[in-house]
C-alpha cells in the first residue's frame, strides 16, 4: 500500500474557467434575483414583466417599459419631452451627472408623461424612472407631473402616475422642495373638478415624493415589496431610539397600516385599472376587465 493510500483519496479541486471562456457567455444573457439569488435567462424575466417567476420578486423597470405592457398597443402619445434641467444653483459637476444620465438611459428626466388608453379608455400617464438621478424630483420633473395632471384635469381624462423616486433633487435645493407643493396644488385642483387620480408607488417612493402627491390618489396602489416611506429606517430608529420592524415601509407594512389601499402584483396593475375605469365610467360607456379591485 502506498503511503498516500493512508490518508484517503485525493482531494478534487474545481476548475475555474478561463477568460476565453467567460467570453462565450454572451453579456446581459443571464440575471440573477435580488429575492431568491436564483439565475434567470433575462428573456425570461423580461416576458414576465421583469416579476421573478420563481419568488415574485419585482425587479427594476424602465419608465418605457411599463408604459408598453400597460396601456393599449400603439396608443402612448409622449409630451413634454424636450424639457431638460438646468443648474441654477451652480452646483458643482450638476450638469455632467445629468448628461452622464440622459446618456445612460435614453431619457431626458427622470420623469415620462403623456396620454395612452386602457382598454380603449383614454388617460394621462406619468411614470418615473429610478435610473435618472434615482428618480429625485427636481424642477422639470414637478413641472411636468403638474402639466400632466392640469391637462388630465381640462380634458377631463383620469391619471395614473407611477411613483419611482428618492425624494427631492439636492442640487437644486429650494426649487427642487417647491415642487412638493406645485404638484400637490395640481391634484388639488383635479379633485375639485372630480377628476380621477390613481397613485402607483413602486420601489423606492420616498422623501418628498412620498409626502406630495404619490400620497394623495383617489385609490393608492403600490407594487409588492416597494419601499415607501419619508426617511431612511435607520434615521428614524435614532430618532426615536426604538428597533423597528423588519418590514417597515415595506407596501405590505403600509397596507395592513391603512397607507395603501392595495398591493397590487405587476401582472395584474393594468386590469385591476380598467376595472376602475369600468366603475367610473369614462367614456360614457362600460368597459369590461378581468380582474376586480
Amino acid at each position: 500500500m502506498a503511503l498516500k493510500d493512508l490518508f484517503g483519496k485525493k482531494k478534487k479541486y474545481a476548475s475555474i474557467p478561463g477568460d476565453k471562456a467567460r467570453k462565450d457567455v454572451p453579456e446581459g444573457l443571464m440575471q440573477k434575483c435580488g429575492g431568491c439569488q436564483k439565475i434567470f435567462y433575462q428573456k425570461e424575466l423580461q416576458k414576465n414583466l421583469n416579476v421573478c417567476p420563481g419568488c415574485g420578486h419585482h425587479h427594476q423597470i424602465s419608465a418605457y417599459e411599463r408604459i408598453n405592457y400597460l396601456v393599449d398597443e400603439g396608443s402612448f402619445k409622449e409630451w413634454d419631452k424636450d424639457l431638460l434641467s438646468k443648474n441654477p444653483l451652480n452646483f458643482s459637476q450638476y450638469e455632467e451627472k445629468i448628461e452622464s444620465d440622459i446618456i445612460k438611459t435614453g431619457l431626458n428626466e427622470a420623469v415620462v408623461t403623456g396620454e395612452g388608453r386602457i382598454h380603449k379608455v383614454r388617460m394621462a400617464i406619468a411614470v418615473m424612472d429610478s435610473r435618472f438621478r434615482m428618480g429625485s424630483m427636481g424642477s422639470v420633473v414637478g413641472e411636468k407631473i403638474a402639466r400632466a395632471i392640469e391637462k388630465a384635469r381640462i380634458e377631463k381624462m383620469p391619471i395614473i402616475i407611477f411613483t419611482a423616486s428618492g425624494g427631492a433633487r439636492m442640487q437644486e435645493g429650494v426649487l427642487s422642495l417647491m415642487q412638493m407643493a406645485k404638484t400637490s396644488i395640481a391634484i388639488q385642483r383635479l379633485h375639485a373638478d372630480n377628476g380621477l387620480f390613481i397613485s402607483v408607488m413602486t420601489n423606492p417612493t420616498t422623501g418628498g415624493v412620498s409626502a406630495s402627491f404619490a400620497s394623495i390618489g383617489d385609490y393608492n396602489f403600490a407594487e409588492p415589496g416597494a419601499l415607501i416611506g419619508f426617511a431612511g429606517q435607520r434615521i428614524i430608529e435614532q430618532t426615536i431610539r426604538e428597533k423597528l420592524p423588519k418590514d417597515f415601509q415595506t407596501a405590505e407594512f403600509q397596507l395592513k397600516h391603512g397607507q395603501v389601499d392595495k398591493v397590487i402584483p405587476r401582472q395584474e396593475m393594468r386590469d385591476t385599472i380598467a376595472t376602475i375605469f369600468d366603475i367610473h365610467q369614462f367614456g360614457g360607456e362600460s368597459h369590461a376587465a378581468s380582474s376586480r379591485v
